[in-house]
């Protein structure tokens, strides 16, 4: 039996050293790259913090209450599954950078539920939401985007996902000023455009003259709905504005900006007329009231209060 010399163990130890610490070295490299691989999959903690509220309470049920009542009280006529609108509409924002909205997202939602408005029925509306509303709902002649079937579900929601999970955030959703392409500003530029498109015959707008500037390019209705009237299906708009009863009139169909909107209007080859707080000539014919009480609500509904 032939011994092994010490030099001979020696060598052998260090091969053995060098190959235990390659083999630990590697091992190292493989765990790092795997935590730095997994980071980079995962969104930023901060993501999810933004500085607006959470999406609403009990968001499904709000609006699929909505959906039922609209389809089966407002509009019995129009045929809507109002759970497959409610996939929809959650598919549009779910599981998805809220800052990263885009319109197709919302595109098969907007087809869904889509159903044709009269023509001479349309109402647009920037700065004057309250009375507007007030309008439509007293007088029932007129449509605003907020009384057409998407527009009741939506109003007044906020609502937005994440890119980690499948949940609806209800922590916080980014405000508009944090990102122009969340949740709510996208759908409602969206559900604008569209609702302008369906316009035909006259339409009406109520803008607010009690504020510096009646008429705003960068207003949805400025920048969105007054680009998407179709010329061949409208050949009037008539404009409101309309002032505070308490409060100075700041601008009126003679300023500029009604005249910049003027421009614009005619230059698509719509005719444009403007009145200053206009009355509905059926006021008196208003809905029959109990007897001692009247309510002052409708009688100056026509101006913005």
């Amino acid at each position: 039996m032939v011994r092994e010399s010490s030099s001979h163990r020696r060598q052998r130890c260090r091969c053995l050293l060098l190959s235990l610490t390659v083999i630990l070295i590697l091992g190292a490299v493989v765990v790092l790259a795997a935590v730095i691989f997994a980071k980079k999959k995962d969104p930023p903690a901060e993501l999810s913090q933004w500085k607006g509220s959470g999406s609403t309470g009990n968001l499904k049920e709000i609006m699929l209450g909505r959906c039922f009542i609209y389809t089966r009280i407002v509009n019995p006529e129009l045929r809507s599954d109002c759970l497959k609108i409610w996939e929809a509409f959650k598919n549009a924002f779910i599981s998805k950078n809220p800052c990263d909205i885009t319109e197709q997202d919302y595109q098969p939602l907007m087809e869904l539920a889509a159903h044709p408005i009269l023509c001479n029925k349309t109402l647009l509306w920037s700065k004057t939401s309250e009375l507007a509303h007030k309008y439509t709902k007293v007088q029932g002649n007129l449509l605003t985007l907020e009384d057409t079937l998407l527009g009741y579900m939506a109003d007044g929601l906020t609502w937005c996902g994440s890119p980690s999970n499948s949940e609806i955030n209800y922590e916080s959703c980014p405000h508009w000023r944090e990102c122009a392409n969340n949740p709510s500003s996208i759908f409602w530029k969206l559900a604008s455009r569209t609702f302008a498109e369906s316009a035909c015959g006259v339409v009406h707008v109520m803008l607010n003259g009690s504020i510096s500037h009646a008429f705003v390019n960068s207003s949805i209705f400025g920048s969105v709905e007054v680009h998407h009237l179709n010329p061949k299906k409208v050949h009037l708009m008539k404009i409101w504005v309309m002032h505070n009863i308490r409060g100075q009139s700041s601008d009126s169909c003679s300023s500029s900006s009604i005249k910049e909107l003027k421009s614009i209007i005619e230059g698509r080859n719509i005719a444009f007329s403007c009145k200053d707080d206009h009355r509905w000539s059926n006021l008196s014919r208003r809905r029959q009231e109990p007897a001692g009480q009247v309510n002052e609500a409708k009688v100056y509904s026509w101006f913005w209060l």
